[in-house]
């Protein structure tokens, strides 16, 4: 299997370096390493000099979807392996996934359990993001489960799914891997294989308030192409959800959004 890894960064040069470290420590080596620069003004560039064989693409800021796109685009090769710029890989990640679809040659995207660490400091994992594998779209639809640095993926997904939305700020990743999952098993290799870090200012999860605002949108996409069964899963989901912004509206104020939140709570009710 040759993997192409695609690392979309902004303003991130020192914790990407420590990604791409990770990469090629790794003991079964990627074919390419692309390395997207979302606009950045630090001294991201200078990435070409420490890691000489890296692909490096600069493009205005457009966000990380509009990252991940573009290298998906310039990558040459079937498989792809996705890396935030602020996480990094355990050295046999790559191993490990490629075993697995060596092993399960009709799983076309599979993700792996993590590590988190804030601070400094290995933090408890909460229940609710404890990884299943069973039906990973059941497992997603009230939030992100699957970490896009954790994913391996074949170009074909793309084609037949879509690229990520660059339309919505966050949740992007939520987004495909729900419109992948409606109809594609996604294996998991249940290890801890990628290490997650929280806690610095640059996290898009602290710059945007109420995910579930991006959420919605995702779940409105995927029921109109959603299966009869799958429907109704969904339906309840959305007005489980519209019911807390609903609640969130109310407690500051927002009249407009108290509006739209109790019409799609009636929509979503039957």
């Amino acid at each position: 299997m040759k993997i192409s890894v695609i690392i979309p960064s902004y303003n991130r040069y020192t914790l990407l370096k420590r990604a791409v470290f990770s990469v090629y420590s790794q003991t079964y080596p990627p074919q390419e390493v692309i390395i997207i620069d979302d606009g950045s003004n630090d001294e991201t560039s200078n990435i070409q000099k420490d890691f000489p064989s890296v692909k490096y693409f600069y493009q205005n800021n457009n966000g990380v979807s509009s990252a991940r796109n573009l290298g998906i685009e310039k990558a040459s090769f079937d498989w792809i392996a996705f890396l935030d710029s602020d996480d990094e890989w355990f050295e046999d990640k790559l191993q490990k996934q490629v075993n697995y679809h060596q092993e399960n040659e009709n799983i076309s995207v599979s993700y792996t359990d993590e590590e988190w660490i804030r601070d400094g400091e290995k933090v408890k994992i909460p229940k609710k993001f404890k990884k299943i594998g069973k039906d990973a779209f059941k497992e997603n639809l009230s939030y992100c489960n699957i970490a896009p640095s954790s994913v391996l993926i074949h170009k074909n997904i793309f084609q037949m799914y879509g690229l990520f939305d660059e339309n919505l700020e966050v949740c992007e990743d939520y987004d495909l891997w729900l419109r992948v999952s409606l109809s594609e098993k996604i294996g998991l290799v249940n290890e801890k294989l990628i290490r997650k870090y929280a806690g610095h200012k640059e996290q898009l999860s602290f710059k945007y308030w109420g995910m579930d605002r991006f959420r919605v949108i995702s779940l409105e996409k995927v029921f109109k192409i959603a299966k009869d069964e799958q429907k109704e899963t969904i339906k309840k989901e959305l007005f489980k959800k519209y019911s807390l912004l609903y609640k969130g509206a109310v407690k500051y104020d927002r009249i407009a959004q108290i509006n739209l939140y109790s019409r799609k709570m009636i929509e979503y009710s039957h």
